[in-house]
This record gives structure tokens, sequence and C-alpha cells, in this order.
């Protein structure tokens, strides 16, 4: 079967169902004279999904789980993740012209393997039909099972090549298994063959490192979910896995988990730790400085880190064309984070390149200023 674009596939999809009409005519008409804004990390979930999670936390030992279940069974949560004309109204009302939806964390990777596989491709499925029916509303990033690489990357295969999602989302580790392992990287082949970014969004830390963070109500987002994926992130640079796979692209969100923070000692110690006459077990000579691999093969979102300072710092270090706009929702608002990045002390260009130009090129979005919100009608 000969690949499709994801124009073609998004336009003709639905068989004989016709394909809603997602701006009002009047609205489709005039042409906004703002940049488009597009949100890049904002989750969504399935019925079915809800339904087999919430069964596997109410029976697992793991904090982290259970927490996740108490926060998705939250109306102001709920309601948000699995109602379309819900989020509609939300980007309408804050001027957000686009959301990229990803299944929510943790995903299809706290189920065993078949199970996992199974229910990512029907969540794809029920992505796409959301989609077709509000092409230029949302777009989306394929769920796959680490579980079983193999069968994660034929489901890269399907989701990209022939169903046009724009991405892939991985909720980090699986089962406290970290994508560096050589046992993922069907994943990243699939990945570099489609030119598909993975966005790896945290998730708890596992069972042999969250039991520090369990205090305090550390293990979540406010610092574990940062430890965990930050540390992932590094093991991805500092086991070469970008030598292996050059063009692969990696997306973090909430400013980068930490990294731009932590590039001058990540090259310093590195350094050193290869020219000790000692050097721990399992070092790995890189072709390049652990900085270099973070500034060509990472992108950061600011998802839930709405702060000039970080995003001023962020774009020093990694440059504007690494820097992409999210929201987050609906576990941050709409409101926080459209009023942070509409009052960000940008210069219009970069605001633009932030808000949707680096999304459609990195995501394969395609480009489309002709028609403005609800927001501004």
């Amino acid at each position: 079967m000969a690949e499709r674009s994801k124009t073609d596939v998004l336009t003709t999809a639905g068989g004989s169902r016709p394909v809603a009409s997602d701006v009002p005519a009047e609205m489709d008409a005039r042409k906004s004279s703002r940049p488009r804004v597009i949100a890049t990390e904002e989750a969504f979930a399935t019925a079915e999904y809800l339904d087999t999670f919430l069964k596997v936390a109410s029976n697992s030992p793991h904090e982290g789980i259970r927490y996740a279940a108490m926060h998705m069974t939250r109306p102001d949560v709920q309601k948000p993740l699995t109602d379309i004309e819900a989020r509609l109204a939300d980007m309408d009302a804050h001027g957000v012209d686009m959301h990229l939806l990803s299944l929510t964390s943790p995903g299809v990777q706290v189920f065993n393997a078949d199970l996992a596989t199974e229910l990512a491709a029907r969540c794809n499925d029920e992505l796409v039909a959301s989609i077709r029916q509000y092409p230029k509303r949302l777009c989306g990033l394929a769920a796959v099972a680490p579980q079983d690489a193999k069968r994660a990357a034929v489901e890269i295969e399907r989701a990209i090549g022939h169903l046009g999602l724009n991405g892939i989302i991985i909720n980090s580790h699986t089962n406290g298994e970290f994508l560096d392992d050589a046992k993922f990287f069907p994943i990243f082949e699939a990945a570099v063959k489609h030119r598909a970014p993975i966005y790896i969004h945290p998730t708890f830390p596992p069972p042999e490192m969250i039991k520090p963070f369990e205090r305090y109500g550390m293990h979540g987002a406010i610092w574990g979910f940062a430890a965990e994926c930050g540390l992932h992130a590094v093991r991805l640079v500092l086991g070469g896995v970008f030598d292996r796979f050059p063009d692969l692209q990696i997306v973090l969100g909430h400013m980068g988990e930490g990294l731009p923070y932590w590039l001058f000692r990540l090259d310093n110690m590195y350094v050193k730790t290869i020219t000790h006459k000692n050097q721990p077990p399992g070092v790995v000579r890189l072709n390049r400085l652990p900085s270099e691999y973070i500034r060509s093969n990472f992108h950061l979102t600011t998802s839930g880190m709405f702060w000039n300072d970080v995003l001023e710092f962020a774009i020093k270090t990694m440059g504007i064309d690494r820097v992409i706009f999210a929201i987050d929702y609906p576990y941050e608002t709409s409101k926080m984070a459209t009023e942070f990045i509409n009052n960000a002390p940008l210069s219009p260009a970069d605001k633009a390149l932030v808000l949707s130009r680096n999304a459609q090129k990195l995501f394969n979005i395609v480009d489309d200023n002709s028609y403005t919100t609800v927001a501004e009608s």
C-alpha cells in the first residue's frame, strides 16, 4: 500500500460519513491577523481507555498509578479528556486554534503487552476519527506500547504512514525500563523512517526510584515527573542513542525537564569521566558532547512552565526554533498558558515561531491561517 500524505489522509477520511465543518462559515472567510496558536501537549482519553485504566488502578500497589486515577476521575479533568466539544469551546474561549492530542499519561504502558498494543491501536483509531471531524482544530500523536517494541514499530507504520498522525507519544519508562535499551530500537527505527518526533511525557518514577518521592507528594508533577523524565533523556544521550540514530527527534515538555539548566555540567562531568583513568562501568564514548545532542535532537515545549525567565533561558540555550508552545490541557488551564505566551517578551517573528511555526515544521502540521477563533469574532 502506497503511503499517502497527511493532507490526503485527513481530508478523505471517514468513508461515507461527511466531514463536519469545524469552523463557522462566516469565520472561515476571514483572515487572522495574529499567528496561528497550536498547543502541543494536550491530553485526551477514550472512554475505553479510562475504564480499563481505572480497573487496573483500583488493584495497583503503585502509589503513582492510584494517584493518576484519582486525578482522572475529577470532573474538571475527566470531561475535558473525553469531550471534544468541551475542548473546542475552551480553545475558542482562549484563542487556541489547534490542539496536538496525545493519550493521557500513563498511557498504555501500565498494561500487559497484548492489551497495551491492542488498546493503543483502538485509541489511535478514535483519535483519527476526531481529527477527521475537526481537521483544522485537531491533530495528534500516536500511542504505542513499548512492552512489545516490534509491534510498536508496526503501529507506528500504520499510525504515521497510513492514518496520518503527526508523531509518537511515549510516557517515559515502561515497567522501569528506559528507551536506551537496545530492545526498544525498533521504535526508533520506525520513528526515523517516518520522520516522526517522539514526545517523551513524564510518568511517575519506577518502583526502584519512587520511595523517596512518595513523602510530601513529590512523586508527581511537583518534582518526581521532572526527575524521572530528565533521567530518561540523559540516558538517551549518554547511552549513545543519537550516535546510532542521528536523525531521531525527541520532544520534552515543561521547558525540557530541567535539562537546559544542566548543559554545562553534563559536558564538564562527561569529559572528566571519559578522561579519568578509573572510569565507572558502562561509560559510552560519544561522538559529541552531551549538550550538542540536546541542542540538535531535542525540542522543548512550554507545557506547565509559564515563566518568562525560563522561556528566555530555554530560547538562549536551545535556540528559538526548538521551543514550542504547549498548555498541558486539562491539567493546566488554557487561560494561564495563553496569557503567559501572549505577554511573553518576544518579537512578533519569534512569537510566531513558538506559537505555531516550529510545531508545524516538527510535527508536519498543514499551515492554515484561513480562520479566526470564536474569541476573536
